[in-house]
C-alpha cells in the first residue's frame, strides 16, 4: 500500500455546517472521513451517534471511517453498520471477546478495525492482526481533539508492521501534523487521522498534501 490514506476527523469540523465541511475535505483530496463516536463512559467526552452517521452518509462521497470510543461496542455494531459506516473501529480495551466483535463487524460487510490506547502494549494485539482490516494506534489519550502527539506511542508501529499482513491498514490518530505524520509513516503507518491540522489550516488541500 504505497499511498497514505488521509482521514480527516470531523471532530474538528463546524457541526453547524457539517455538510459544507465534509465537502471541503472531499474536494481537497481526503480519502476517508473519520467519525469519532464517544459515549461519555469509555472516554470523558460525548460526541455523535447513529442518526448523525446516517445523515453524513447521505452527503459524503468518501468512505466513513467510524471510530467507536464506547463501552459495549458490540451492541452498536449493527446500527452503525446500517447507518452507513464503511469501517468500524472498536477499542481493544472495551471488549471481552475481541474475535467475536471482529466477526460481528465483518458479518455486516464492513471493514473491521481495532484501536489501542497509549498505555496498551502492541504485543497484546499481535494475535488479532490477521483477522483485522485496520489497526489504529492512538497517539493521544482518546476523548478530545487538539492534544499533543505522544511520540512513544509511535514506537508501537514497527512492532505492528513486522507482525502484520501486507494489506493491514495501520492507522494513527492524535496530534497528527506534517512533522508527526513523517514520524508515523517512517515507522510503518499507512493511514493518518488529522482533525485540527486539516480543519484549522488556511489551505486544506495543502494541509492534506503535506500529510501524504
Amino acid at each position: 500500500m504505497s499511498k497514505v490514506i488521509i482521514s480527516p476527523s470531523i471532530l474538528s469540523a463546524d457541526f453547524a455546517n457539517l455538510e459544507r465541511d465534509i465537502k471541503r475535505v472531499e474536494k481537497a483530496g481526503a480519502d476517508w472521513l473519520h467519525v469519532d463516536v464517544m459515549d461519555g463512559h469509555f472516554v470523558p467526552n460525548i460526541t455523535i451517534g447513529v442518526p448523525v452517521v446516517k445523515s453524513i452518509k447521505k452527503v459524503a462521497s468518501i468512505p466513513l471511517d467510524v471510530h467507536l470510543m464506547i463501552e459495549n461496542p458490540e451492541k452498536y455494531i449493527e446500527p452503525f453498520a446500517k447507518a452507513g459506516a464503511d469501517i468500524l473501529t472498536f477499542h481493544y480495551e472495551a471488549v471481552q471477546d475481541v474475535k467475536s466483535v471482529i466477526d460481528l463487524i465483518k458479518s455486516f460487510g464492513v471493514k473491521a478495525g481495532m484501536s489501542i490506547k497509549p498505555k496498551t502494549n502492541a504485543k497484546e494485539v499481535i494475535k488479532y492482526l490477521n483477522d483485522l482490516d485496520l489497526l489504529l494506534v492512538m497517539t493521544v489519550e482518546p476523548g478530545f481533539g487538539g492534544q499533543s502527539f505522544m511520540s512513544d506511542c509511535a514506537d508501537k508501529l514497527p512492532i505492528i508492521k513486522q507482525n502484520a499482513k501486507d494489506n493491514l491498514i495501520i492507522q494513527v490518530d492524535g496530534g497528527i501534523n506534517a512533522e508527526t505524520a513523517k514520524i508515523c509513516t517512517s515507522k510503518g503507518a499507512n493511514s493518518l487521522v488529522a482533525g485540527n491540522y486539516v480543519y484549522n489550516s488556511q489551505d486544506i488541500q495543502k494541509a492534506i498534501e503535506s500529510l501524504r
